[in-house]
C-alpha cells in the first residue's frame, strides 16, 4: 500500500512537466508564426537615400553601369568604352588615339571629328558642335548630340537627381502606374523588409524593366530605380523608342526583272580598245580593272578610260571601276590605320568616280595580314555612305572561306555584308596556280560549298551575294623527276585555247561528275597533261546556283579568257530563256 502512494506524486509531476513543455513549445510556435508573419507582410518603414557609383550615373534598362557621364551646362558628355558596349554589334564609333579623331558611321552618314574641337566634317559639310569630345583620364567623352542624330540614341538628363537614362532605337518600354492610394514604396531590392527610396504618388507613371518573383525592377519619372511590389502597380502603355529618320537611302542598282551579270575587264599596261571587244548579250555591267593604291599616304593610280565609259553606256552597260591594293600586304597595313589615309583614298574615288561618269566603285583587296580585319571594314563603313550619296554601288570582292591567312581569314563578311551593296565571291582557285595537287579551278560542289557557309556562317543575304565565276582553266602538267616523285605545276589558259588544244590533240572530253565539268587528258613530252574544263556545261551548272539560292547575280573574271558564245550560255541559263 505505501508503494502505491509513493507512486502517485511522481506522476503528476511527470504530467506537470509535460504540460510546461508543451506551453513553452506553444508559446515559441506563436512567437515564430508572430515573427515569420511580421516578417512577410508588414513592411519596413526604413527610409534610406538612393546612392550611386558616380556624380553623374547612367542607367540602362533599370540597372546602373559601372560607367558615369560627364556634364557640361546641362549638356552631357558619356565615355566611349560604355558606348563601344551599347553597339558592339555594329561598332558604328571609331576612336583613333594618335590624331585624336573619332569617326562616326551609319548607314547614310559619316562624321569625323577631333576631341577638344567644337567643328567637324559630316559627309564632307561642316558639322558644329555646342561642347566639344574630351580625353578625361585616358577615357574618351563624346557630347550626345551626334549619338543621337546618327545611331538613334535616346539621352534623358534629369538636373535634380543627375541620373542619365539612356535609350535605343527600337527599345520596348513597359509603362506602369502607382495603384494605391497611400502611394507605393520604390525599394532597394525585392522585398517589404528592405529599406525604401521613395515613394510614387497613386498615379504617377513609372517605366518597368524587369519582373522578378512578385516585384517589378522600375524606375521613376525622375531617374531613380528600384524594385515595387508588383501588386501596387498597374501595367498601363507599351512605348517603343523611335527609330532615327535616314537621308538619301541607297538602293542598290539592279535591272528590273533580272539579274547582275557583271563582266571584270582585267587592265594592265594598256588601253582596252573597245572596237576589239565582241558583243555580250545579256552582260549588264562591266568592272575595269583600273584603279590601284600606290602608297601609303593613299594615293590611288589610275588608269580610267573616259572612251571606255562612253563605249559602254552606249551599250546600256553599268560601269563599277575596280579599286585593288596592289596586292602589298604592308603598303595595305598603313594605308588602312589612319583616318586620313583611308579618307584620302575616299576623296579620290568620289572624284574619279564624278569625273569619269561611274556607277559604282569595286574593292578587290587581296593578301591583307589578319591584323588588318578590322581597318578594312572601317575603310568599308567610311566609304559606302559617301558614295552612296553620290548615287554609287559599292561591291566588294571576298575569296571562299578558308583558312588562308592573307587570303581569306582577314575578311571579316559578316561585318562587310551589313555594309556593302554586293558582296562578290570570287568561287574560284579552289585549285590554284601553285597548287601541289591538280584539279579543278571551281568544282560544282565546292562552288555551292562556298555560297552556303558565307551565307550560313556569316548571315550574307543572298540579295547580296553575286556569284563569281572562272571563265579560265588550268592546264596542270604533272611529271616524275628522277627520285620517281611526281611534280605539278600549271598554267592559265582562256576558253578559246582549251578548244584549240582539243581540236589539235582530237580529244574527246569525259564528264568528271565528282567535278561537275568536263575533263581531258593527254601525254606530251613524258609527261600527263589534264584540263577540267570551261565551258557551256559548267557555267549553266553555276548560274543554277544562283536560281536555287536566288543570288543577286554572277560575274565573270575575266572578259578576256571567254569563248564569244559563252554569254549567250550565261544570259540563256541567267534569265531561263530556252
Amino acid at each position: 500500500m505505501e508503494t502505491n502512494y509513493s507512486r502517485s506524486p511522481r506522476r503528476r509531476r511527470r504530467g506537470g512537466f509535460g504540460k510546461l513543455l508543451l506551453l513553452i513549445f506553444t508559446v515559441a510556435a506563436i512567437v515564430s508564426f508572430g515573427w515569420f508573419g511580421y516578417l512577410k507582410f508588414i513592411p519596413s518603414n526604413e527610409q534610406i537615400d538612393p546612392k550611386y557609383k558616380t556624380e553623374y550615373p547612367i542607367v540602362i534598362k533599370g540597372i546602373e553601369t559601372t560607367f558615369g557621364a560627364k556634364v557640361e551646362s546641362d549638356l552631357v558628355k558619356l565615355p566611349l568604352p560604355l558606348l563601344e558596349d551599347i553597339f558592339s554589334e555594329d561598332k558604328p564609333i571609331h576612336y583613333e588615339k594618335k590624331s585624336g579623331t573619332i569617326v562616326f558611321t551609319s548607314t547614310d552618314k559619316v562624321l569625323r571629328l577631333k576631341t577638344d574641337a567644337l567643328t567637324g566634317i559630316m559627309n564632307q559639310k561642316p558639322y558644329k558642335l555646342t561642347i566639344a569630345a574630351e580625353v578625361i583620364d585616358d577615357v574618351v567623352y563624346i557630347p550626345t548630340a551626334p549619338l543621337e542624330e546618327l545611331l538613334g540614341l535616346r539621352v534623358e538628363y534629369n538636373k535634380t537627381t543627375k541620373i542619365v537614362t539612356l535609350l535605343k532605337e527600337g527599345d520596348v518600354i513597359q509603362h506602369a502606374d502607382a495603384s494605391p492610394k497611400d502611394g507605393a514604396a520604390i525599394r532597394v531590392a525585392p522585398s517589404i523588409r528592405e529599406p525604401y527610396l521613395l515613394k510614387v504618388k497613386q498615379g504617377d507613371s513609372i517605366r518597368v524593366w524587369e519582373d522578378t518573383k512578385g516585384w517589378l525592377l522600375v524606375q521613376s519619372s525622375d531617374g531613380h530605380i528600384g524594385y515595387l511590389n508588383k501588386k501596387d502597380v498597374q501595367l498601363t502603355t507599351i512605348e517603343e523608342v523611335p527609330k532615327r529618320s535616314v537621308d538619301n537611302v541607297n538602293v542598290p542598282w539592279k535591272v528590273k526583272g533580272s539579274k547582275i551579270n557583271l563582266t571584270w575587264e582585267a587592265v594592265y599596261n594598256r588601253r582596252i580598245d573597245p572596237t576589239k571587244i565582241g558583243e555580250m548579250p545579256g552582260v549588264n555591267v562591266v568592272s575595269p580593272t583600273w584603279f590601284k593604291l600606290l602608297d601609303e599616304k593613299g594615293t590611288i593610280e589610275a588608269k580610267a578610260d573616259p572612251a571606255y565609259v562612253k563605249w559602254a553606256h552606249e551599250r546600256g552597260y553599268q560601269v563599277w571601276a575596280l579599286f585593288d591594293n596592289a596586292f602589298k600586304p604592308d603598303l595595305t597595313t598603313v594605308a588602312l590605320s589612319t583616318v586620313e589615309s583611308r579618307f584620302n583614298m575616299i576623296k579620290q574615288l568620289l572624284a574619279f568616280a564624278q569625273i569619269y561618269n561611274l556607277q559604282g566603285i569595286n574593292v578587290d583587296f587581296e593578301n591583307v595580314h589578319t591584323k588588318d580585319k578590322e581597318n578594312l571594314v572601317q575603310f568599308m563603313k567610311e566609304m559606302t555612305p559617301l558614295l552612296h550619296e553620290q548615287g554609287l554601288v559599292v561591291s566588294i570582292d571576298v575569296t571562299p572561306k578558308s583558312n588562308s591567312e592573307m587570303w581569306s581569314v582577314f575578311l571579316d563578311r559578316a561585318a562587310l555584308g551589313k555594309v556593302v551593296d554586293y558582296m562578290m565571291v570570287m568561287a574560284y582557285d579552289e585549285h590554284w596556280g601553285a597548287s601541289p595537287k591538280s584539279g579543278s579551278v571551281a568544282s560544282l560542289p565546292w562552288t555551292e560549298r562556298s555560297i552556303k557557309k558565307i551565307m550560313e556562317e556569316d548571315g550574307v543575304p543572298a540579295n547580296k551575294i553575286v556569284l563569281s565565276m572562272p571563265l579560265y582553266t588550268r592546264v596542270w602538267t604533272e611529271k616524275a623527276d628522277e627520285t620517281g616523285a611526281v611534280k605539278v605545276s600549271s598554267k592559265a589558259i582562256g576558253m578559246e585555247k582549251v578548244k584549240t588544244i582539243i581540236a589539235e590533240k582530237q580529244l574527246k572530253p569525259i564528264f568528271d561528275e565528282a567535278a561537275g565539268q568536263n575533263y581531258v587528258e593527254f601525254k606530251e613530252d613524258g609527261a600527263l597533261k589534264r584540263i577540267w574544263i570551261e565551258d557551256d556545261t559548267s557555267m549553266k551548272a553555276r548560274v543554277e546556283i544562283v536560281h536555287k539560292y536566288d543570288l543577286a547575280g554572277v560575274a565573270t573574271w575575266a572578259r578576256s579568257f571567254q569563248t564569244p558564245s559563252i554569254w549567250q550560255t550565261i544570259d540563256n541559263t541567267l534569265t531561263k530563256k530556252q
